[in-house]
């Protein structure tokens, strides 16, 4: 529970330091985003969120994230020594990041890179907070559209690996995110 706290008091950091300052969201954006699971547990990952984005220049911003993301399992169980039958239950949580979103283009659109960080708090039974991760690479239209594919790695924050210790790898996602932005 204490890493949770921090994580917490960090996201709620993060915000209020954007709210005190004379920097203000230039575009709030909206997306969905489809992925393949890092994770032999699961078959596939989806999710939506909303970002903030605060511009420092026309080719960096700082965005700020949530949402939610659903890894759904795959219809097996695990029988590992004594214990058999062992469902895979699917694994969700709700990220809270913040990191660096750079344009190639002087613009402001087009070709861009950017890096995550933040938490994901585990909302699926037995899940527990982590440290999350992504970083992606994208294309940004000058109407709005925004398509990226991401990299995201939660951890091992998933229920299967916290509640019955059988699975040893990290939960990770490598995802096609299409989203709109709207400028403010």
């Amino acid at each position: 529970m204490k890493n949770s706290t921090k994580y917490l008091a960090s996201a709620a950091a993060v915000v209020a330091m954007f709210f005190t300052t004379n920097v203000s969201a230039q575009k709030i954006g909206v997306g969905a985003n489809i992925g393949i699971p890092t994770n032999n547990n699961y078959s596939v990952a989806a999710g939506i969120d909303v970002r903030a984005q605060f511009d420092l220049t026309k080719q960096l911003s700082v965005p700020i994230a949530t949402g939610y993301n659903h890894y759904f399992a795959k219809d097996r169980v695990y029988s590992v020594g004594a214990v058999n039958n062992i469902e895979v239950p699917d694994y969700a949580y709700i990220p809270v990041k913040t990191g660096l979103k750079y344009f190639f283009d002087p613009t402001g659109s087009g070709i861009y890179a950017m890096g995550e960080v933040g938490a994901a708090f585990g909302v699926s039974k037995d899940s527990k907070t982590t440290f999350l991760y992504a970083p992606t690479l994208g294309y940004s239209w000058s109407n709005g559209l925004d398509l990226g594919i991401k990299y995201e790695n939660t951890g091992k924050g998933d229920a299967l690996r916290y509640a019955n210790n059988y699975d040893n790898k990290s939960v990770g996602q490598i995802a096609l995110r299409i989203a709109y932005g709207f400028k403010l």
